[in-house]
């Protein structure tokens, strides 16, 4: 699903919302979710997971191409941690109704 994805959804659900007010609604959501991110906060939707930043250390690591040693500097990355709500929903799908496309790996599944 894509932001207009979301959009059209929850637009749809609200008829009595015009469909740009949804949009900034959304808007307005994912701006205080990156905000809270940016400023270091957690943030935990029960049921469905929860958003932290997390430190990577600096490293050293290799050119693929060259093989020659490279420092990758520290830096802080978006974890997601899925909820157990949201994990028990999603397995309850049988395997088989999974397509290629939606298969971790890309292959098939």
């Amino acid at each position: 699903m894509t932001k207009s994805g979301l959009i059209e959804s929850v637009a749809e659900r609200t008829p009595h919302i015009s469909k740009k007010d949804t949009e900034i609604v959304v808007n307005t959501i994912f701006d205080s979710m990156s905000q809270a991110l940016k400023s270091g906060e957690r943030i935990e939707i029960r049921g469905f997971g929860s958003f932290q930043v997390k430190v990577r250390e600096a490293r050293e690591g290799r050119n693929p191409k060259t093989g020659e040693p490279v420092h990758i500097a520290a830096k802080r990355t978006p974890f997601f941690k899925v909820g157990k709500e949201l994990k028990e929903m999603v397995d309850r799908v049988p395997v088989e109704n999974v397509s290629d496309e939606e298969s971790p790996d890309g292959g098939a599944v």
